[in-house]
This record gives C-alpha cells, structure tokens and sequence, in this order.
C-alpha cells in the first residue's frame, strides 16, 4: 500500500510529513531543513527553482520570482485583496481570461494552481527520496476560512503535480488532530489560533472519547505574517523618501532587499528588543549612493502593527458566539503559524481567552502532523480517532430583491442536507432559475455563485401560489447537490455544483502531462 503523506501549503513556508507506525514524522528537505520556502523562480534559461535556492536568488530576479501565490489562489483579478497585492508585490498580476488573478513571467501568464504545483512537486519528490518509493497521495491542508473555490484550486494543483489529493484538511483542524490525539484530556475544548503567512483562522473543537468535533470556525482570509511585513516595509520606504526624496518601492530590487530585510527584523523582535536594518547601496540619488540604516525596537513594530493585531479579537468573537461558548469554557488555546511567535500576538490571544496558550508546539509543523494523522484515520491506523468538521461559509440561493437566503449556514457539520420551500413571485410564472450562492452577507453582491439551474414548465398560477422545495446536500468532501421539485406536480430538477478553480478539467490534464513530461 502506497504512502499517504500530509503536505502543509503554507503561504511562505511549506512543510510535508509521513506516518511512521502511529507517530508522524516531519520530512526534511534537501538542506536539511524541516519547511521549506513556498517560492518558484523562473530562470532566463528556462529553469525553474523551487525553495531555498528560488528565495536566495529573489534580489536579483524579483519580477520572475514568485512568492505569497496562495495569497491569489481561487481569488478574482477585481477583488480588493488582489488590488492590494498588484500594490505591493515585484512580480505582475493581471487579470485572466475568466476573470481570475494570474500571474505573469516573461511572456508567459500563469495561474495560482500551476504556481502552487511546482511546491507541491518539490515536496512530493522530498517524501520519495526520503521513502525510496514513489508518492501519489496526498492530504493536503488549507485555511478554515478558505472557500469552494480555493479549495478546488488547491486540489487542481496537486492534480497538476502528480498527486492524488485524498482530502482537504483544515490547518487549525489538522494541528487539533496532531495536538490532541495524544495529550488532551476527553471532554476538553479547545481553540486554535492559527496565524500564518497569509490569513488567520481560529477553531473551537471539542475532544470527546476520540472524537474531535469542530464546533465553530472563523478567520481573516486576507491576514497574516506578510501584512506585519508589508507595514514594516512601507514605513521604512516612507521615512526613506522623506529623507531622500527617493521611492523604493519603484525599484522592484530595492523592494526584494527590504522585503527579506523586513521579515528577518520582525523574526529577530520576537526574540530581542531591537535590531537594526542595515541596506547599504539601496538607492542612487543625486549625490551618489544611498544606503537604508535604522534601528528598530519591538515597540515600534507592536505600536505600527496594532491595527492587524486589534483584527484578531473580532473573529475569535465570533467563533466563541457560534460555538455557544465564553472564553472561560475553553480548556486550552494552541498556537499555530510562525507569526504566533511574535510576542504581542501570544499577549493577545491571553486577552482575548483569558489564559496562557500551550507550550510544546511547533507551530511550523504541527499542520503537516496533523494532515500525516488524518491519513492513518483514513486508512484504519487510528480507529478509535474521528473527525467532524463543519463548513466555513453559508450555503444558499438567491432570492426576490438580490437577497441570500441560506439554507446550510456556517458551522454546520457535514455531511448534511437541509430544505427550504418557496413560491413563486410573479403571475403564471413558468420557471424559477436556482442560483446557487456560498457567502455570510444578506446579499448575493457580497457572495460568490458557484452555479445555478432552471426547473421549468411550472403550473400556471397567481405570484405565491407555486412552491419549489429546494434541498442541499452537502457531503463530507465539500462536494454540494441542489434539488429543486415543484411540490403540486412532483417535478424535480437537479444538479451537482462542483466548485471551480478556474481552470477547465482539460486544462488540469494538459498542465498535468507538461508538469510530468519537464
């Protein structure tokens, strides 16, 4: 039987890990290192490097370097999170036939899937040089708060890899499972708080004789380690044109240089009160060269940084409310994401739940053990372990005025299936159109359609005298059924919303076979 291994497809770091007897191992990479950089550089040669040797060379090769792609993945060219990082990032984003952020290399364009693929694969080869056997499986973690199309762009980029994803995990889902599998009391609740390189998640979990059910979950799919960098870095870039007059942040070099300057600072201010940012020949002005030194203290970065830390608070509210819980029923909370090391971000998660998180937890690691733990539960290794996880976002139709009315509502554990009943709004009206809609706001403006059907040759009769029940089913690998039936007839229509990432499933195939045949 072939290994299953658990891959966590982090927004700056990935790291993928195997089951070895019951224990999960983290695999190291070729440098000896247990994560490795979620970066893809294209050389002028036509190479590509995947990792630390991508990362190493970014200064020099900023616009054909790709970092943070996760941060696109499953997201619209006109959304505002895309605006934002056209702002801010080396490398071109444009927009895609379909409407989707892609990104640009030379003359060629590129989707987030296919970006993703190429550190999929690197991990993918890490697992079989470390195993001496090829792998084609794989559970791979996403964020709690990712939706249907995200999620099915995550698997279009292990397809492209080579790899068979046997399931999405959610990270704070998969570090409860690798946490508590073997060290939390029965009965206990607990709460992860997982603040990694592009968004924050927070789950409330309740672990009952080996059963670990997801009560509620929330986050900030626009929030993390590189909006703490980004701030960092437009302050200095900032303080250095009113000095000299000079903006960085039109040298994509310059911007590379303090972008890996910015990062390493913040890391060093989890440990030390001050350090200092030495970038010497970063610019040219008119007297010469101009060198970028300034020292920066924990303070500084706590009181630029407040807003993103005060953006923590609202989302474990409200996955406290969902679960029905107060802060002093949660038993433990567990840090997750290496920007969880910062400091100010562990006092928060004190003031928010009223108690110290847990010590012992790599937070780099613990998502890749979990999604090797999930596999053995998959498989039988761990019978006495279940897991039942609930959807992040509400499931729904659109209804008279643009309104949302959902009939599966967040946090409701799948599988499951719920009915609604509805009338028609118009007189001898002879169809209704089914669109169907995931979201958590009032209005179908504020969600996303994920498909939509016709059932037609209704009975002629006054607005409101026709009823359609209108059912969902949603099965426990997010995949979602619609049936729609005219109740004085019996006539039934239905249809299978399979998310999309974007890309066709011949597509998958043809970057498939080009990905195998490199």
């Amino acid at each position: 039987m072939s290994a299953i291994v658990g891959i966590d497809l982090g927004t700056t770091n990935s790291c993928v890990a195997v089951l070895e007897g019951t224990e999960a191992t983290v695999i190291h990479n070729e440098l000896g290192g247990r994560t490795t950089p979620s970066v893809v550089a294209f050389k002028e040669d036509g190479g590509i490097l995947v990792g630390a040797a991508a990362k190493r060379q970014a200064v020099t090769n900023p616009r054909d370097t790709l970092f943070a792609v996760k941060r696109l993945i499953g997201r619209k060219f006109d959304s505002p999170a895309t605006a934002e990082l056209r702002r801010t990032m080396p490398y071109e984003i444009i927009r895609a036939n379909n409407g989707d952020a892609w990104v640009r290399v030379g003359d060629r364009d590129m989707s987030p899937p296919e970006v993703s693929a190429h550190v999929l694969g690197h991990l993918k080869r890490i697992a079989e040089e470390y195993l001496g056997k090829e792998v084609t499986q794989a559970i791979v973690t996403v964020p709690a708060y990712f939706d249907d199309a995200q999620r099915q762009a995550t698997k279009d980029a292990g397809r492209i890899a080579g790899l068979e994803i046997r399931a999405i995990l959610n990270e704070p889902t998969a570090a409860a499972l690798a946490y508590g599998v073997h060290r939390t009391p029965t009965g206990s609740v607990i709460a992860v708080f997982d603040l990694g390189g592009g968004t924050f998640d927070i789950s409330i979990l309740r672990i009952e004789d080996g059963v670990f059910s997801v009560m509620a979950t929330s986050g900030d799919s626009f929030l993390g380690g590189d909006d703490f960098d980004r701030m960092v870095i437009d302050a200095l870039v900032h303080e250095f044109q009113e000095e000299h007059g000079v903006d960085l942040g039109e040298d994509p070099v310059a911007l590379q240089r303090l972008k890996e300057a910015s990062e390493r600072a913040k890391q060093e201010l989890s440990s030390s009160l001050d350090t200092e940012v030495h970038l010497p020949f970063v610019a040219v002005g008119p007297q010469g060269p101009l060198h970028l030194v300034r020292k920066l203290t924990r303070d500084w970065l706590e009181q630029l940084t407040r807003p993103l830390l005060e953006r923590l608070e609202g989302p474990c509210r409200r996955a406290i409310g969902d679960a029905k819980l107060n802060a002093a029923e949660i038993d433990q909370v567990v840090l997750v994401g290496g920007m969880t090391r910062m400091p100010a971000v562990v006092e928060k998660t004190f003031n928010i739940f009223g108690k110290r998180p847990v010590k012992g937890v790599n937070p780099d690691e613990i998502v890749a053990i979990g999604a090797a733990t999930q596999s053995a539960i998959m498989r039988g290794g761990l019978k006495e372990v279940v897991l039942l996880d609930v959807t992040s976002h509400s499931l729904g139709i659109r209804v008279e005025g643009n309104r949302f009315s959902a009939l599966i509502h967040r946090n409701t554990h799948i599988p499951v299936r719920e009915t609604k009943i509805f009338a028609t709004t118009e007189n001898d009206q002879e169809f209704v159109s089914v669109e169907v809609f995931q979201g958590d706001t009032p209005l179908v403006s504020g969600s996303r359609l994920l498909g939509q059907f016709l059932l037609g040759d209704l009975p002629r009769g006054p607005a409101g005298s026709v009823q359609v029940q209108v059912s969902f089913t949603l099965d426990v690998d997010g995949i979602l059924c619609v049936d729609a039936k005219e109740i004085r007839t019996g006539k039934v229509t239905s249809k299978r919303i399979l998310a999309s990432s974007g890309l066709s499933r011949d597509t998958v195939e043809e970057l498939s076979r080009a990905y195998a045949g490199r």
